[in-house]
């Protein structure tokens, strides 16, 4: 894991949002997610600089909509988010639980 993921899970892990429980390192279909809530159907996922380059992001838009086309939802946050305002992270994620 990235030092962003270590402290996202840090908050997310051990049911301490809603009391749910979040799986890390999930497989779902043919992709790895960082972050995997199976009751609210969330992924999270937490990007870092290859994410922004013109590929990388063509290859996330291709992806997402294959999981949303499974019924899931995938948020996106950057490491710089984590780290610069993890409350308003978490408090996205709180809103899709």
């Amino acid at each position: 894991m990235t030092d962003a993921e270590k402290l996202l899970w840090l908050k997310i892990r051990a049911k301490q949002l809603k009391g749910i429980q979040f799986y890390r390192q999930k497989t779902i279909g043919n992709f790895i997610v960082d972050f995997y809530c199976p009751k609210a159907n969330l992924i999270i996922e937490v990007d870092g600089g290859q994410h922004y380059i013109p590929e990388g992001k063509e290859k996330d838009r291709q992806r997402d909509r294959i999981l949303e086309g499974m019924g899931l939802t995938v948020l996106r946050f950057s490491d710089r988010e984590i780290f610069e305002n993890g409350e308003a992270v978490l408090g996205e994620i709180w809103k899709y639980l």
